[in-house]
């Protein structure tokens, strides 16, 4: 009995391992096939033992993949939410339990609950299509948090080819297939010769969608620049630094008004657009329209409808005209409160500056810079593939701007670009991505990184970058093509379980 229970916390322990190596696959370390191996390994702890310890097991590995890899959470609720570091540890300890539920624990659930007598085909088909809905789930309740999608992973392997097809959860969904192809092979000696096969025939494909160009050039290539204001966050919204800030960005703009394309990060004016319409950004506007220079500045809005008042996170464009994109998936605690008034009364708990923001709608008028229609996203919305894709295929260009100085020097900045790598791969589009600290980058429609600079460091990037026209399957369909299919595989998974051995 003792023996029984040793092995049994030594495979508890295994689950937990596993969920931290997966953080291992994403940026900054990029070990991507580590994902089939903890994903794989996950899968056959879960054939041993009870229901209860399959969820006992998700849980712990989903505990070691969130605690690790979204430990940056802590830094934001602490360091500049301004919350004790007891209350901001428990805050983000919850976080992680309800991520570890909401994915591996209700998989696990359902996956024992329904297909544990299953035929090694019937779980071919139940276990892959179980973890993409439930990470697509994770991307959506409670507004979403997608982050740590084990598609990401793979931005660097054979399998980004499917991202163009299906997104990112298409890639999940294969990478859930291989695990669970290895796994069956591991642990079934029936149809171990076909499970290898479709395994090989899995990343064939993979290798042959990788080489369609799904878009093409349009007009002569641009030269942009993306300014890096490293900002720290702790003096961003101070008023002593106001007029510095705004001289930083201002010199780093005189210096490069060559180029066809400026653009500033998220909230780079840390004032009001109203405040600084009519002296500093009309000179601003003065030195774009003499260079023929447009510009996208990131800017707080404020408007006054009656009695009521709205704030957008926004970015503007200078130049030929001047139009606003405002954010539209604003992130929860930090750009805005749920009971915010009820939440702050107990002990200024998400005490974050600018955190009243409200969205923008997600149908706003394109915005067109330097001939070309930009798809804009804000910081945390380029996590989101089907709201990107909204611009498309009109949009020859996707533009990022971020703040991750929130963040600090975590894991959290590298796994954002690796994010912003998908969403390029996804619609064939390069994607200009301009940030307060870091990380500022170009990169191409295939997801490769064409130029980079360092973290924390003030500076200006200036590249020529291409303008793509067309579309991929993933711009005109978005998730609606590989969620079909996933409920398609689970409903036969369910017919054939049901069918007598």
């Amino acid at each position: 009995m003792f023996s029984s229970r040793l092995q049994q916390r030594a495979l508890d322990f295994l689950a937990l391992l596993a969920g931290l190596c997966l953080t291992l696959a994403y940026e900054p370390f990029g070990w991507w096939p580590v994902a089939f191996v903890s994903l794989g390994l996950l899968f056959w702890l879960w054939q041993l033992g009870s229901v209860k310890r399959a969820c006992w097991r998700g849980f712990l590995f989903g505990v070691g993949l969130f605690g690790s890899g979204a430990s940056w959470v802590y830094v934001s609720i602490h360091e500049f939410g301004h919350t004790p570091a007891i209350a901001a540890a428990l805050l983000t300890i919850g976080f992680v339990m309800l991520l570890a539920v909401l994915t591996p624990v209700s998989c696990a659930y359902v996956y024992r609950r329904f297909f544990t007598h299953a035929s090694p085909m019937a779980i071919m088909l139940a276990l892959p299509a179980l973890w993409l809905l439930f990470e697509w789930l994770r991307g959506w309740i409670l507004t979403g948090f997608p982050w740590l999608n084990v598609g990401y992973s793979q931005t660097d392997s054979l399998l980004s080819g499917i991202a163009p097809v299906l997104g990112v959860y298409g890639v999940c969904y294969v990478v859930a297939l291989i695990a669970t192809l290895l796994m069956l092979i591991i642990t079934r000696s029936e149809l171990r010769v076909f499970f290898i096969t479709s395994v090989f025939a899995v990343l064939g494909l993979s290798w042959f969608l990788q080489g369609i160009p799904w878009s093409k050039p349009l007009d002569e290539p641009l030269k942009v620049t993306l300014l890096q204001g490293n900002v720290s966050q702790h003096d961003k919204w101070q008023p002593g630094q106001r007029e510095i800030i705004m001289q930083r960005y201002r010199e780093l703009t005189e210096a490069n008004l060559d180029s066809d394309l400026i653009i500033w990060p998220e909230t780079a004016i840390p004032a009001f657009f109203h405040n600084v319409i009519n002296d500093y950004l009309a000179d601003i506007e003065d030195m774009a329209l003499a260079s023929k220079t447009d510009m996208l500045i990131g800017v707080p809005v404020k408007r006054v409808e009656g009695d009521r008042v709205y704030y957008y996170n926004s970015m503007v464009s200078i130049g030929e005209e001047q139009r606003f994109y405002h954010k539209r998936h604003l992130v929860p605690f930090g750009e805005y409160v749920p009971f915010g008034d009820v939440i702050r009364t107990f002990g200024g708990f998400f005490n974050l500056p600018m955190s009243d923001f409200v969205s923008g709608g997600l149908q706003q008028p394109d915005i067109k810079v330097a001939g070309h229609t930009v798809g804009i996203s804000i910081c945390y919305e380029d996590a989101f593939g089907e709201e990107v894709i909204l611009a498309l295929p009109q949009a020859s260009m996707l533009v990022n701007v971020s703040n991750d100085a929130w963040f600090g020097d975590s894991l959290a900045p590298h796994q954002h670009l690796q994010i912003a790598r998908m969403r390029a791969i996804e619609t064939a589009r390069p994607l200009l991505r301009a940030t307060n600290t870091g990380i500022t980058a170009v990169i191409d429609p295939f997801g490769r990184l064409m130029h980079r600079v360092p973290q924390f460091m003030e500076t200006a990037l200036s590249v020529e970058v291409q303008p793509m026209t067309g579309a991929t399957p993933y711009a005109l369909l978005g998730n609606a093509g590989i969620l079909w299919f996933a409920g398609i595989s689970l409903l036969l998974a369910g017919f054939m379980s049901r069918q007598p051995a």
